[in-house]
C-alpha cells in the first residue's frame, strides 16, 4: 500500500527532474545557438569592415600616387623654368658684355678722335707759330736789306724802292716770301715792310 502511494511521486519527481533537464538542456543549446550566431554576425560585420577598408587603403594609395605625380610634374616645370631663366640670364650677360665692349671701344674711339683733334690743332698752333716766326725773320731780313740799300744808294726817307733794288742783297738774288702764303708790301725808306696775314708784323 505504502509502495504503491510512493511509486507515482517517486515517477512524478522523475519526470520533473527529467523535464527540468530537457528545458535545461535545451535552454544550454538556445544559448550556444545565440552565441554562434553572435559570433557568426561579428565575422561577418568584421569581414565586411575588412572588404570595405582595403579598396579605402587603395583609393589613399591611388590619392598618394597621384600627388606623387603632381609633385614630379610641378618639379620637372620648376626645372624647366629654371633652365630657360639661366639660359635667359646668359644671354643677357653676353649682350650686356657685348654692349659693354662696344661702349667701352666707342669711348676709346671718342677719347682718340678727340686726342687726335687735339693734336691737330696742336700742329696747326706750331705750324702758324713757325710760320709766323719765318714770316718775321723774313720782313727783318727785308728791313735790313732797304736800310743797306738806302745806305749804298744814298736814298733819304720816304724813298720808293722795289724788289730789284732789294734782291742782289739776297741769296739767289730772290726776295723771300711769306711760308703762310701771305703778300708782302716793301713800303718807303724809313718805314718797315708789312705783311698782309695779322699777327706777321715785325715788332716796334
Amino acid at each position: 500500500m505504502n509502495m504503491k502511494m510512493i511509486l507515482p511521486w517517486v515517477l512524478v519527481v522523475a519526470l520533473a527532474i527529467g523535464a527540468f533537464a530537457l528545458y535545461s538542456s535545451k535552454q544550454k543549446q538556445g544559448a550556444e545557438l545565440a552565441q554562434l550566431r553572435q559570433q557568426s554576425e561579428e565575422a561577418q560585420k568584421t569581414q565586411a569592415a575588412d572588404t570595405k577598408s582595403q579598396p579605402a587603403a587603395s583609393e589613399e594609395e591611388l590619392t598618394q600616387l597621384r600627388k606623387d605625380h603632381d609633385d614630379v610634374l610641378r618639379l620637372r616645370n620648376e626645372v624647366r623654368q629654371l633652365r630657360d631663366e639661366k639660359q635667359q640670364l646668359a644671354r643677357q650677360a653676353q649682350a650686356a658684355q657685348a654692349a659693354a665692349a662696344n661702349t667701352q671701344q666707342q669711348e676709346q674711339m671718342q677719347k682718340l678722335t678727340v686726342e687726335n683733334q687735339q693734336l691737330k690743332v696742336q700742329t696747326q698752333v706750331i705750324q702758324l707759330r713757325d710760320q709766323q716766326n719765318a714770316c718775321i725773320n723774313n720782313l727783318r731780313q727785308i728791313d735790313g736789306a732797304k736800310q743797306q740799300f738806302a745806305l749804298e744808294s744814298q736814298k733819304q726817307r720816304g724813298a720808293l724802292v722795289s724788289t730789284d733794288d732789294l734782291a742782289p742783297y739776297f741769296p739767289n738774288k730772290a726776295i723771300p716770301t711769306c711760308p703762310g702764303g701771305g703778300v708782302y708790301t716793301l713800303n718807303q725808306i724809313g718805314l718797315s715792310p708789312i705783311c698782309n696775314i695779322p699777327g706777321h708784323v715785325l715788332p716796334k
